[in-house]
């Protein structure tokens, strides 16, 4: 038997799993929590205190996670490292940082340790709103073909305004660096000690298509005069398909995590995309949602269509062959955590505790003996601003319809169906956009978990929705493409495809809409969309308020 690893680097930690290459079984895994998680307030130092908006890590933490899990595996499952024939790796994006010409990460020199644009700009660092629409406006300016495939907007999650911010703020940083990366791309020149960027990760988070590259140099010029050969000065390496051959692992990341020297690494994908072969979907016409602190949704299509507010569209973007496109939620699983950290009154922690459940768990059970509208709440899902259509973080978070008897699980409840709002705000996107969606897919904690919010998706979006047979669906997919990358020959498999028909899988159980359900739905979601139009077009409220907040 042959095995390949599969990494999958989150938000909140980072995983291996242990994958049978001829089923698809995870025999093995292990998790490592970061250890400094997400630096929104302070530098590790505990003293540089951070400005509004940042979402930084540290790189070490990922070396850390290298270190513990691939060996954790390994030794769990007793197999010989002679028979892991690849690994590969998914990750969170646009996660970006700043490397020196030896590959070391600049927050890693003493004396910029306390420099934040030193370190990991994670992908929900949303401080380069202001760049992120200067480059959008720049881009209209100059009738610039690519930004169509963005939905008309580029994200403050992506690679350029990121950059221009470290430009903007601290100009010897952008100087000082040799070259930009993408962690995960900056994973693989660890292991293997050579720069190979994905065209999953350029593509989406980069502005780079297969057919025409990167923007001009005259793109670049008009941001800045320094930018003019970003490309070339900033973006080393060049951009290699997934499915392809990153390299193989050095001699010393052998010695550090207890594998065998030449084990094939996968080019790297962003960790949602992961998901659409770690399932199994292997064709168009099937969105798959992928389920966290914020949702991904990722689509197959045949033809290049020009969708409003798409986090991208890219050729060969997450399967060759088809154009990948992908649209997104930027708060889910972060909205039931913002509420259970700061609205759960002590009886119900006490009651959680008196009967030995978690408390997200003790709303949910509250919450599923709701019927659907009882509570008069209507939330929009922006807590961490709109990804997908309006593509604006500085909308925020709302909820309508409080009483003196309004409960903590009626505005759990009321959470959960604006994001399953959201997403259906999505999919009717995509085909008034002229793409079609046939079935719906799930993976990720949430989906495996939490069977009232998938029905309550089921119900919103009138549509049966199918969930991963597996609790660790993109690290599987990223499994697949370490397989992919030894090739059949040394017991992995020549194309994606040919492992995702054998190693992804749904399970038996899936979900179907409520009819009596679907119709008070459907009134409940006219009204999110009256005010998700009236907040993101017709008045600036939102903001304006942040404005205020950002004063002081």
């Amino acid at each position: 038997m042959k095995y390949s690893i599969g990494l999958d680097f989150g938000t909140q930690s980072g995983r291996a799993v242990l994958v049978e290459v001829e089923t698809g079984n995870i025999i093995a895994q292990a998790t490592k929590e970061y250890t400094h998680g997400v630096m929104v307030e302070y530098l590790p130092d505990g003293k540089t205190r951070l400005p509004h908006d940042f979402a930084l890590q540290h790189p070490k933490d990922y070396l850390d996670v290298l270190e513990e899990t691939i060996p954790a595996v390994i030794k769990e499952s007793g197999v010989s490292n002679e028979d892991i024939i690849g690994l590969s790796t998914d990750f969170t994006a646009c996660t970006i940082l700043p490397i020196d010409n030896d590959g070391t990460p600049l927050c890693f020199r003493e004396e910029l340790k306390k420099e934040p644009h030193a370190y990991v700009k994670l992908w929900k660092h949303h401080a380069a709103e202001e760049e992120s629409q200067f480059v959008t406006d720049t881009a209209k300016e100059r009738n610039e073909e690519f930004l169509k495939k963005y939905g008309g907007k580029i994200s403050s999650e992506w690679l350029v305004p990121k950059v221009l911010q470290i430009l903007n703020e601290a100009p010897v940083i952008y100087d000082m660096t040799y070259s930009f990366m993408e962690a995960a791309d900056w994973i693989n020149l660890v292991l293997t000690g050579s720069i190979k960027r994905s065209s999953c990760h350029a593509g989406y988070k980069g502005t780079w298509n297969k057919s025409q590259g990167y923007p001009s140099k005259d793109f670049f010029k008009a941001l800045d005069p320094k930018m003019e050969n970003f490309v070339e000065e900033k973006l080393t390496g060049d951009v290699y398909s997934l499915g392809g051959k990153a390299g193989e692992i050095n001699e010393e990341w052998a010695k550090r995590t207890g594998l065998k020297e030449g084990t094939a690494v996968g080019i790297s994908i962003i960790d949602a995309h992961s998901g659409v072969p770690g399932i199994g979907i292997c064709e168009p016409g099937k969105l798959l949602m992928i389920m966290g602190t914020s949702t991904c949704h990722i689509l197959l299509g045949e033809t290049e269509e020009i969708i409003p507010g798409i986090a991208g569209v890219v050729e060969d973007g997450v399967l060759p062959g088809f154009f990948g496109y992908e649209a997104g939620q930027a708060c889910v699983g972060d909205h039931f955590s913002w509420l259970v950290d700061n609205f759960v009154p002590e009886v119900y922690v006490k009651e959680a505790k008196e009967r030995n459940i978690g408390i997200h768990q003790l709303l949910t059970e509250k919450a599923e003996k709701l019927n659907v509208g009882e509570s008069g709440l209507l939330a929009l899902d922006w807590w961490n601003g709109n990804r997908t259509p309006y593509v604006d973080y500085d909308l925020t978070g709302l909820m309508l319809g409080f009483s003196l008897t309004t409960k903590p699980e009626e505005m759990y409840r009321a959470l959960i169906e604006a994001t399953a709002y959201g997403t259906n705000y999505i999919i009717e996107t995509f085909e008034n956009a002229g793409v079609p969606i046939k079935e719906l897919y799930a993976c990720g904690g949430i989906a495996e978990k939490n069977k009232m919010m998938m029905q309550i998706y089921a119900d919103v979006t009138n549509r049966e929705i199918r969930i991963s047979a597996s609790d660790q669906t993109p690290a599987l997919g990223a499994a697949m493409f370490g397989a992919v990358a030894a090739g059949k020959k040394n017991g992995g498999y020549d194309t994606i495809f040919e492992a995702a028909k054998v190693m992804g899988k749904v399970k038996d159980e899936y979900y179907k809409p409520i009819p009596e359900n679907v119709k008070v739905y459907k009134k409940l979601y006219n009204e999110y969309k009256i005010l998700s139009e009236y907040f993101a077009k017709d008045n600036n409220v939102m903001k304006r308020l942040k404005s205020i907040k950002k004063s002081h």
